[in-house]
């Protein structure tokens, strides 16, 4: 019997070190090493290699099928999923505590059950009355979902094999579960990724959609080794504000549909809506002729969606003057800002920078840089911008504007809401919308410019040298 070695393993991010450390090499976090065992596992030279066996070689131009899938009826999660859950398949779930992922996964959970599907709901965290007080508030007793309070591995996989193979097998949560073949506590990496893989095996033999549940971090970043995150065919993230009633399901892996997709719901006293139209929903309470508001039309993946941001611009009584972001990237507002100062004439260096984007969206592509420097100088000057305008293109640091892509759809997504005109860079894309006023720019210098006529006593006073 081989002697079982020990080793330390990075709790934050799987690195092993063969002694202890205060501080991991690989990721810089201190006191995250814990000694665990390999469970009697030897490698090295000395050891002789099993005898492997032959496997089928298959041509990559053979015929193929589509993927079976099994739609849950919630048109948000088939959306973000691409069409439905993939038998076979196993997805990661993510999300903050309280946000609503046991919420999601109860609901389609039932969704599926009243289809005639057979679901098995593994609950780690909550014994089986809990789960049904939960179920009998969303409205979801009455289905037929089996329920299993469990934290063994084994347990959990011999029971799934003396019966018929489920159609969706929900696990809340992977970060509960632990397997005898692991000689370390449940939460810890090594049982985290032997558990995580013990299901996996089992999703992939029996046909069955493994749907894990994971914790995340501070950072918003599942928890546990990024090694499980390669393993599953999806990752899914669940998002969400504490002090709005809107939640974000966005899909930051599939290998069975699109990635960047985006599922909106809104949270209510009996579980999760659907939000069909979320731009309605982020421009619900958008008080028109104000100064400093930009409509910005963003894409996620396939799907338009129309934003407020907001900015406040005032007089600093400070050395260093503010900046202070929420929803945005803080690195690429201080680049408009330069841009901002060093070709259009809009001094900033004094004055204390708010920006928010309305609702709780986070926005991370670069379209945004136009419907940002608009809502800038529109504070600035205290002067409100254009009623129904939308801004969308990528500035550079020469003070260009770039074009984006999909303008199309969010050209489209305005004219749907009513919007009569879109500020863009110029992209040829006018015949897409036709009932829209196109403001097609070449330089942020020209927006200035546009903004300086309409008010252009108020942007004087403010500072802003007119070209």
């Amino acid at each position: 019997m081989p002697k079982a070695r020990h080793q330390f393993v990075c709790q934050n991010c799987g690195a092993v070190s063969p002694r202890w450390n205060g501080r991991c090499e690989a990721c810089g976090e201190w006191n995250t090493l814990v000694e665990e065992g390999d469970g009697g596992i030897a490698s090295g030279p000395g050891r002789p290699l099993r005898k492997g066996r032959l496997v089928q070689v298959e041509r990559l131009d053979a015929e193929t099928q589509e993927a079976p899938r099994i739609a849950s009826g919630i048109v948000e999660l088939d959306r973000v999923t691409g069409g439905g859950f993939v038998l076979g398949s196993a997805l990661l779930l993510g999300g903050d505590p309280g946000i609503g992922k046991s919420t999601l996964l109860m609901q389609a959970s039932s969704a599926l059950a009243r289809r005639g599907n057979c679901v098995v709901y593994v609950s780690g965290e909550e014994a089986v009355g809990q789960v049904r007080l939960r179920a009998q508030r969303l409205g979801c007793a009455n289905s037929c979902v089996s329920l299993l309070a469990e934290t063994n591995v084994e347990n959990i996989i011999t029971t799934l094999s003396a019966r018929k193979a489920p159609a969706l097998v929900i696990v809340d949560s992977i970060q509960t579960l632990w397997t005898e073949s692991v000689e370390a506590a449940p939460g810890t990496v090594s049982q985290l990724r032997a558990s995580a893989q013990a299901m996996i095996r089992y999703a992939k033999s029996s046909g069955a959609t493994v749907v894990l549940v994971g914790h995340v971090t501070k950072d918003g970043q599942i928890a546990g080794p990024r090694v499980v995150e390669h393993m599953v065919d999806a990752v899914l993230q669940f998002e969400g504000e504490g002090g709005h009633h809107f939640r974000i399901l966005r899909g930051i892996k599939n290998r069975f549909g699109p990635t960047d997709e985006i599922g909106v719901f809104e949270m209510s006293d009996k579980g999760l809506r659907e939000v069909a139209n979320p731009s309605e929903l982020f421009l619900g309470e958008r008080l028109r002729a104000a100064p400093g508001a930009a409509v910005f039309a963003a894409m996620e993946g396939r799907r338009p969606v129309l934003v407020e941001i907001q900015a406040l611009v005032a007089e600093s009584a400070l050395g260093t003057p503010r900046r202070a972001v929420v929803g945005w990237d803080s690195a690429r507002l201080s680049m408009v800002l330069a841009v901002l100062e060093a070709h259009c004439g809009v001094r900033l260096g004094g004055h204390d920078v708010y920006l928010n984007v309305a609702g709780g969206y986070r926005i991370s592509e670069p379209a945004a840089d136009l419907a940002v420097a608009a809502a800038l100088v529109s504070s600035l000057a205290n002067a409100p911008l254009p009623e129904q305008s939308v801004y969308f293109a990528e500035v550079s640091l020469s003070g260009s504007l770039r074009p984006v892509s999909q303008a199309a759809g969010r050209l489209k997504e305005a004219q749907k809401l009513g919007f009569a005109q879109a500020v863009y860079a110029g992209t040829g894309q006018k015949e897409a919308a036709a009932g829209l006023s196109h403001v097609t720019l070449s330089s942020l210098a020209d927006l200035v410019v546009d903004l300086v006529s309409t008010g252009a006593q108020s942007l004087q006073r403010a500072g802003v040298a007119g070209r």
